[in-house]
């Protein structure tokens, strides 16, 4: 069949939030002529995994307000007098009572962003821009044709075309390993239908994520009913037919996320993200790194010293690995559910007040700072990032809904939830007869192997391989290629690969490097090829695959964030855009 394509045509894969927040920059940029193709798998577009049925249920809150997220066209708070009286009735919203300070159930707000979305396209046709939605395509492989300057994009029915831009923006994706093969045996709790049944045993969850919490409370309200007496206190009974049901948690620090609290700056330091001057100067002075150090000091205790002068006093000495002994020391020395009751009371008076928290508003800053530069830092900076910042960064910014955690407490008070903390060494191993063993080290150091009738990955989006780019013409024909990091120490380098880290290579250059999550992008998401060329037609924002040189997921900000660096690119050194974009 003979392809053709249209004069300035882009292709977003994946019709979620991120191709929401690319086709908004691409309608704002101005420029003319453009014929956008949104490929999306399912049949919504907007709501994306987390925001549909394939990722939440009646049950499941945002863990962000109104005010928190990037500008749309409408405002939360004034689409909501949009909304049916029976779906605001529904979920016990009152439009008059409601605004931008409240969160909303994830399956009202993906409405919200479909919503977005099509207001979007009715602006695009107002400027003369194309744009053509294909509900239900499924793209199986993306072939890039340098020779040509085009990307073709092959869906699963065999059909293809080809685009002079395309830009992956496909959202969470979790490879099925187990699940299917072992009964009970689940590698996430998404679709969340999926475990809505009886359970009249101890089930495992493994993690203490936001996507724990998700499995916790689709599990609960299958298997009991949550009430409230006079006091206002949230509790839980097991239904009559399911007296033994049970929940443990499996923490690798035994810790539970902080509760959502106010945030003094809503956007999270946007403005103090570090320039391109600022990360080049740094490199200058680092043999062409960017130092951790710095970014920590910068985005991170400086923020402290201005906001809260007497708790910068407490750190002021503290390196970033001090600062985590500190903030950690503290967590680990209470029982997770009474820290959690402790920090819910903190968290209500600091919405009440509208005061932060401001060192845990600093580390969800310092999160997203120091994330699009990441791809500077040494590989000895980086796996000091993912051994002391990361697992702290994951607990605390989480921003657990208050409503989650009265779920937990609620079960937690009822008997029926409970957490052990299994160290790095934990294994899980499946039962082909259903469900898995744990196998961990206690808090006495005795090793346990436990039984469970089911089990359930829960652990949050997993940082994919290379290998599990599902688009095989782009590893076949080496049109992308591993994220790696040099060592700037080749000594630190031998000693790990004398240990057998696989992670750590001998590049053709002489030089070591750390093989990281995922694949190579540069600064405005281009992919680049093993010999670090950048490829002017093929943008990569899909989270799961581009996490070595992204640590930190940020939702929204993150997709707002990457699609302002893609439109800056996108159409290349043409004078006539370059203006339309500025």
């Amino acid at each position: 069949m003979k392809l053709t394509f249209k004069p300035l045509s882009v292709a977003i894969l994946g019709g979620g939030p991120s191709g929401l927040f690319m086709y908004k920059q691409l309608i704002q940029s101005g420029i003319s002529g453009l014929h956008v193709v949104i490929y999306e798998k399912n049949s919504c577009l907007g709501c994306g995994m987390p925001y549909s049925h394939s990722g939440a249920a009646d049950e499941h809150i945002t863990n962000v307000s109104g005010n928190e997220i990037p500008e749309l066209v409408t405002s939360v708070s004034d689409w909501i007098y949009t909304v049916p009286k029976d779906t605001l009735d529904k979920y016990g919203i009152d439009p008059k009572k409601f605004n931008d300070y409240k969160v909303l159930p994830r399956l009202l707000f993906g409405q919200y962003l479909t919503a977005q979305f099509n207001l979007l396209i009715k602006m695009a046709k107002d400027k003369g821009i194309e744009t053509d939605v294909r509900y239900g395509s499924y793209v199986t492989d993306v072939i890039d044709h340098p020779d040509e300057e085009l990307v073709e994009v092959v869906v699963k029915d065999g059909v293809s075309q080809r685009y002079n831009r395309a830009i992956i923006c496909t959202g969470h994706l979790w490879p099925l390993k187990n699940e299917g093969q072992i009964p009970n045996y689940f590698d996430s709790p998404y679709p969340p239908a999926k475990l809505g049944s009886k359970a009249n045993h101890t089930i495992a969850v493994r993690g203490s994520s936001l996507t724990a919490i998700d499995a916790i409370r689709t599990l609960a309200r299958h298997n009991g009913e949550f009430y409230k007496k006079d006091d206002g206190i949230l509790r839980f009974k097991a239904d009559i037919d399911s007296p033994d049901f049970n929940i443990v948690m499996h923490s690798r620090n035994g810790l539970l996320p902080a509760v959502r609290f106010h945030l003094e700056d809503t956007h999270l330091g946007k403005d103090t993200v570090l320039s391109p001057q600022q990360v080049q100067a740094n490199r200058d002075a680092n043999e062409g790194f960017l130092s951790l150090d710095y970014v920590f000091e910068q985005n991170f205790k400086a923020g402290i010293q201005k906001n809260d002068p007497e708790f910068y006093e407490k750190i002021r000495d503290l390196n970033m690995e001090g600062f985590v002994d500190f903030v950690m020391e503290l967590r680990e020395r209470l029982d997770p559910f009474e820290l959690l009751k402790a920090e819910y009371v903190e968290a209500e008076k600091s919405i009440k007040r509208r005061e932060s928290v401001y060192w845990k508003e600093m580390l969800a800053i310092l999160s997203f700072a120091m994330n699009y530069p990441a791809k500077y830092f040494s590989a000895e900076d980086m796996l000091r990032l993912q051994k002391t910042l990361m697992p702290l960064i994951s607990v605390v910014i989480a921003f657990v809904p208050q409503s989650s955690a009265e779920t937990l407490l609620a079960l937690y008070q009822a008997g029926r939830l409970s957490m052990i903390a299994v160290g790095d060494d934990s294994e899980v191993v499946p039962r082909p007869e259903g469900g898995a063993t744990y196998k961990y080290t206690d808090d006495e150091g005795n090793r346990q192997e436990v039984i469970y009738e089911t089990f359930v990955d829960a652990i949050g989006q997993p940082h994919l391989a290379f290998e599990d780019l599902p688009y095989q013409s782009l590893l076949d024909n080496r049109t992308v290629s591993r994220a790696r990091l040099r060592f700037r120490d080749a000594s630190k380098a031998q000693a790990l690969l004398k240990k057998g880290d696989t992670k750590v290579v001998r590049h053709t250059d002489g030089e070591y490097y750390l093989t990281v999550a995922g694949m190579a992008i540069n600064d405005h998401f281009q992919v680049v090829d093993e010999f670090n060329a950048l490829n002017e037609r093929l943008y990569v924002m899909a989270v799961p695959f581009i996490g070595g040189y992204n640590p930190d997921y940020s939702g929204l900000d993150f997709s707002e964030a990457a699609s302002k660096q893609i439109i800056k690119r996108l159409f290349g050194p043409a004078p006539e855009i370059e203006a339309a974009i500025a």
